[in-house]
């Protein structure tokens, strides 16, 4: 497979065109690809001068760009050094003002306003790194999601990353030697969700984290006995308490969070606590 130059333009910070992009190379195993990133592009200027660059690395261009000078700049520069470019938000803009009957703004950078949605998302992350942990376990009432799980179970990313998407999460570590707090069996808002994985990979994991730490690697911590114990007993209090249960072996943090809002959203679909879907 040949080295392609992929070359990113974005009036903006990027952010939505480097996730499609990176969405897109995820269906390509072993592509090489050389990304080029050029946020904030909102001048005839910056524009001359990257122009310069993708001339000097040939390859795919694709952009986000709502102002119609640049972007007719763009192409016809495209089309002179005879290289593709992609407007990678025009299919569905265009979808948009067919089905809505009105005309796009046209400005860059709309979806990062800090409207209310904006605050909310920080007032989620706020909430769930001050809830990390088991910490702050009085105000779990105020939680959107609790996430259970013995150590290592991705509990934090994972509530880090439901956090971005405007959730407010709490996490509670299971450890056979210390009991969670009485509240979390008794919580009627948010939904609590048990995250759990084989024993052979959260061996694994721990060991790595030990070595990483220069702590010694062979402790009760990664002791097959004991792990399987751990393991054992949260599932028995997931089943026990009826929470519904995902297990994190093959997934990534993305997979976990989404598998997590989707039971956040049929709970809610069936009357349940929840205040319905979040912003993204």
């Amino acid at each position: 497979m040949q080295r392609l130059h992929l070359h990113l333009l974005s009036d903006s910070t990027g952010e939505t065109l480097e996730m499609i992009a990176k969405a897109a190379l995820a269906q390509f195993d072993g592509a090489d690809v050389v990304r080029h990133f050029w946020p904030m592009v909102r001048s005839m200027q910056h524009l001359d001068r990257i122009m310069g660059e993708i001339a000097a690395n040939p390859g795919l261009v694709l952009y986000t760009l709502v102002n119609p000078e640049t972007r007719e700049r763009l192409e016809k520069r495209c089309v002179t050094l005879g290289l593709p470019s992609v407007a990678a938000l025009d299919a569905v803009t265009d979808a948009l003002e067919q089905q809505l009957g009105v005309q796009a703004k046209g400005r860059p950078g709309r979806q990062h306003i800090m409207d209310e949605a904006y605050f909310a998302r920080v007032d989620a992350i706020q909430f769930t790194i001050a809830h990390d942990d088991g910490v702050n376990w009085e105000n779990w009432e105020e939680a959107d999601i609790v996430l259970a799980g013995v150590s290592r179970c991705s509990k934090t990313p994972t509530s880090i990353y439901l956090a971005n998407r405007g959730y407010k999460v709490a996490n509670i570590p299971i450890v056979v030697e210390s009991p969670p707090p009485s509240m979390l069996f008794s919580l009627g808002r948010p939904l609590v969700v048990g995250l759990t994985t084989s024993p052979e990979r959260l061996i694994a994991v721990r060991r790595n984290r030990l070595l990483s730490l220069n702590q010694a690697p062979e402790t009760a911590y990664v002791d097959n006995d004991h792990v399987n114990r751990e393991v054992q007993y949260a599932r028995r209090m997931f089943a026990d308490n009826g929470w519904p249960v995902i297990d994190v072996s093959r997934r990534s943090i993305e997979e976990t969070a989404a598998a997590v809002i989707n039971l956040y959203n049929e709970r809610a679909a069936a009357g349940g606590n929840s205040d319905g879907v979040k912003p993204i």
